[in-house]
């Protein structure tokens, strides 16, 4: 995992953070879109946040629709097994989403 760091309010932080909404406690790990912001940069980047956050809840909503394993708590698996879960998980999505695709197409019944 590549490492990483932020700097926000003058310090630094070098641990991975969560994006986040306000029901999660204000933890150093969790950041939350910070609302009422001055200056265009700064609602600039709370907008992408959000919407970054969206996309991965949208994501992980449908893996937890698909996957019974994805809706479980992973607090005590290592990091490589959650990694080769949530890999599988995907891939199988996109195998399914592919096969179902492929059952709109049209079928020729003019056959020579």
């Amino acid at each position: 995992i590549a490492p990483c760091s932020l700097y926000y309010s003058g310090n630094e932080y070098n641990m991975r953070y969560y994006l986040a909404d306000g029901i999660y406690p204000k933890w150093s790990t969790i950041f939350q879109t910070i609302h009422e912001l001055r200056g265009s940069k700064k609602q600039y980047f709370a907008t992408q946040q959000e919407a970054c956050r969206k996309d991965v809840e949208r994501a992980f909503g449908v893996l937890q629709s698909r996957f019974a394993i994805v809706k479980e708590p992973v607090r005590y698996w290592n990091r490589e097994v959650i990694h080769d879960i949530m890999t599988t998980c995907i891939i199988l999505l996109n195998m399914i989403i592919e096969d179902e695709r492929d059952l709109d197409a049209p079928i020729d019944v003019a056959r020579e």
